[in-house]
C-alpha cells in the first residue's frame, strides 16, 4: 500500500516544463493564424470564382402580387440548388448557393421560396419540371427521401434546389402536388 502511496505522491508533485522559448512559441502561433486566414481567403476566392463563372445565369423571378390561395407550405431549411442531375455542382450565382431558413408556399402560379437574410426567389409553374425526394445535394447527405428536390428551369438551365421540412412527412405531399401541377401544365399546353 505505501508504494501506491508514493507513486501518487509523485505524480501530484510532478509538473509540466516552463515555457523558456516564448519567441519560437509565438511565431509558431502566428504562422498557424496566417495559414488559416490564407485557407479562408482561397476558399472565398474560389466563391467568387465560381460566382463569375455562373454569371450568364438571368436574375431570379419575384412572386407576383396575387399568386392565388396557398395549396401548401413548408417551413424548414433551403439547402441550395446544383444543375439539374449533378448533385455536386452547387450554383452560386444570385445568391443561390447561400444556406438559410425558408418558407415555401406552393400556389397555383409557382412555388415562393422565402428566405430570412438571403435573397428571395419565385419559381414560376411554368418553370417546374420534376419533384422527388433525395437524399443529397451539395454538401448535403440525408437519409434516403430526407429532401425535397425540385428540379426547375431558369434561363436556359436546368436547377435542382433542395429542402428540408422540419416535419419530413411533408415532402410526399409536396412531391405530389408539384408532379400533378407539371402534369395538369403540360396537358393543358398539349
Amino acid at each position: 500500500m505505501t508504494p501506491l502511496i508514493a507513486i501518487a505522491a509523485e505524480a501530484v508533485e510532478k509538473k509540466s516544463a516552463e515555457v523558456t522559448d516564448w519567441a519560437g512559441r509565438i511565431g509558431w502561433v502566428a504562422g498557424l493564424l496566417i495559414f488559416i486566414a490564407l485557407v479562408y481567403w482561397l476558399m472565398r476566392q474560389g466563391w467568387k470564382w465560381r460566382g463569375s463563372l455562373q454569371s450568364d445565369l438571368p436574375e431570379l423571378p419575384t412572386a407576383p402580387t396575387e399568386p392565388g390561395p396557398a395549396t401548401l407550405t413548408l417551413s424548414g431549411r433551403y439547402h441550395g440548388s446544383t444543375t439539374a442531375g449533378q448533385w455536386l455542382d452547387r450554383i452560386v450565382a444570385h445568391g443561390l448557393g447561400t444556406r438559410s431558413r425558408a418558407e415555401l408556399t406552393l400556389t397555383g402560379a409557382g412555388i415562393t421560396v422565402g428566405r430570412p437574410g438571403a435573397n428571395d426567389f419565385f419559381v414560376p409553374a411554368g418553370a417546374l419540371r420534376e419533384a422527388r425526394l433525395d437524399k443529397g445535394i451539395a454538401g448535403k447527405v440525408l437519409a434516403e427521401g430526407g429532401l425535397l428536390v425540385v428540379t426547375w428551369e431558369h434561363g436556359d438551365k436546368l436547377l435542382d434546389s433542395g429542402f428540408r421540412s422540419d416535419r419530413a412527412a411533408e415532402h410526399t405531399a409536396w412531391v405530389e402536388a408539384i408532379n400533378s401541377m407539371i402534369n395538369t401544365t403540360e396537358g393543358i399546353a398539349r
